[in-house]
């Protein structure tokens, strides 16, 4: 298997809330949307994020595991300075995200903030200074 990932997808209670919160708030732009269903954006060579329907995901995959608190995973977002941290928690906190963490200087070197999509999905937004964040920057 080759070392990659090729699709993040997001169970969502409210697809056109999740549509409305990435494409009209983050500004980002759907690849592929089937009303009622999927919503499917492009978020770098090769990876798609996928927004689904919380009932058909659950119908393919199986039952969703509930309970307090969040999800046990984050998404990050990385950027080449702090002040792009603080620049995309603003949008962020335009478009709707609730809760967003403001951003503080990391132990490790790093520049880091929260927001929660609606629902509830933590995106880290993150200046990495060392190696690792540089390789995950885009390419200009």
């Amino acid at each position: 298997m080759d070392q990659r990932i090729s699709f993040l997808t997001l169970a969502v209670a409210d697809l056109e809330a999740a549509r409305r919160f990435y494409c009209d708030g983050l500004g980002w732009t759907a690849a592929l949307e089937v009303p009622g269903d999927v919503v499917m954006i492009e978020v770098g060579p090769h990876v798609v994020l996928s927004l689904w329907q919380r009932e058909h995901f659950e119908a393919e995959v199986g039952p969703i595991a509930g309970g307090d608190g969040v999800a046990p995973f984050t998404i990050a977002h990385n950027v080449a300075t702090p002040r792009e941290v603080d620049d995309v928690l603003e949008v962020a906190r335009r478009a709707g995200a609730d809760p967003v963490q403001p951003a503080r200087q990391r132990s490790w070197g790093g520049y880091t903030g929260y927001f929660a999509d609606p629902d509830g999905y933590r995106w880290e937004v993150a200046h990495n200074p060392g190696p690792i964040g540089e390789k995950v920057l885009p390419r200009e």
